[in-house]
């Protein structure tokens, strides 16, 4: 598996006014999008994530979003090091993801960028 890079998930209580600081430190402009009843906006190497906390409880569980070149080469690595698969792979706004346990328990989210 390539990974390409990783982002860091913050959950906030006021979107807007995260957003407004992540822009500012990182230079970068915020993209958006929601996931389920979630809005994200994903800044620099951050997602920042506000919405119903029973949502957010899930998503804090996952400790980072790891980007890879192919979400399926790293499906077959992590089932080879005998990760469990949580969820996916599916398809998301901007591209494919699936989340993983792996064996020392962490969770993790794979994200790529290709169509299906």
């Amino acid at each position: 598996m390539n990974i390409l890079g990783t982002s860091l998930r913050v959950c906030v209580g006021d979107l807007e006014a995260a957003i407004a600081v992540y822009e500012r430190l990182t230079g970068a402009e915020a993209m958006r999008f929601r996931r389920g009843g979630v809005s994200v906006a994903a800044v620099g190497c951050f997602f920042l994530m506000s919405g119903p906390e029973a949502e957010l409880s899930v998503l804090r569980a996952i400790k980072a979003t790891i980007a890879v070149t192919d979400v399926d080469e790293a499906l077959a690595d992590l089932r080879a090091v005998g990760a469990d698969i949580v969820a996916g792979p599916v398809r998301t706004p901007i591209g494919r993801n699936l989340v993983a346990r792996h064996p020392d328990g962490s969770v993790f989210e794979y994200v790529d960028r290709k169509e299906e």
